[in-house]
């Protein structure tokens, strides 16, 4: 393809959310040695998602160590395709904990959750409630992000999932929101829209043998810039937190 062609092929893979080069070499998809086998996958939508058991996050004793068995987990494929692994940012001493979906392009260059549009829209949500990263502790059910910002798949989050449960755990907040749909979903073991979900505090245990964290569901950041109209709920959801803060304290 001559040179001069390529800049329109390029700009539409960006359109297309192509952002990602999987392989180091061109892959002629059309010459295949062998049939491919493809397996079904039936999906049942009244059972919750499960975690693996004998998972290695359980067994971390710190922040540090879990960081580090998460940087050495090879069940997850995102890994290889992301830039980096966004483990959390924030205060994990703070009282509160937020929890998100999975890290978009700006979280993966740098690393860190929340730090493109949607988290300058939830550090304005913290800020309106006199709270900012120094008291709050941020994560992601999701710590790598998944080729063109597309949804986490089942498999991708029940692989992800014990490392988000041990996360709460060690950090122990005492008031712990969840952002969007599949975070909440996935903590709460429901299959319930996060449209019900949001505004309702519910009881969220990360083992039968930790303590009970007060939880609470609002939307996500990236949702309310789609949907502007919807940031009335969430300042609604911001001023319940910031009551039960208050309570707690």
């Amino acid at each position: 393809m001559k040179s001069d062609n390529l800049f329109p092929l390029l700009q539409w893979y960006h359109e297309m959310g192509v952002d990602v080069a999987i392989c180091n070499e061109p892959q002629n998809r059309f010459m295949v040695k062998e049939p491919i086998k493809i397996t079904p996958v039936v999906k049942n939508e009244s059972t919750p998602i499960t975690a693996p058991s004998g998972h290695p996050a359980y067994s971390c004793q710190s922040l540090e160590e879990l960081r580090q068995t998460m940087m050495n987990f090879t069940g997850c494929a995102l890994k290889e395709t992301a830039m980096n692994l966004v483990f959390a940012d924030g205060n994990p001493k703070a009282d509160l904990m937020l929890v998100g979906e999975a890290p978009g392009a700006d979280e993966d260059r740098q690393g860190l959750p929340f730090v493109g549009q949607s988290g300058q829209l939830l550090d304005k949500v913290l800020g309106s409630i006199g709270l900012n990263r120094t008291k709050v502790y941020i994560s992601n059910i999701i710590p790598w992000r998944p080729p063109g910002n597309r949804p986490p798949t089942t498999a991708e989050v029940a692989a992800c999932q014990p490392f988000i449960e041990r996360h709460i755990e060690l950090v122990n907040p005492k008031i712990l929101v969840l952002l969007g749909g599949v975070a909440a979903k996935t903590l709460l073991a429901t299959n319930e829209g996060i449209v019900k979900l949001r505004g309702k505090w519910q009881s969220y245990q990360p083992t039968p043998t930790s303590p009970i964290i007060k939880t609470i569901a609002t939307f996500h950041p990236a949702y309310l810039l789609r949907s502007p109209g919807q940031k009335a709920m969430v300042w609604r959801d911001a001023l319940t937190i910031e009551k039960e803060l208050s309570s707690s304290q």
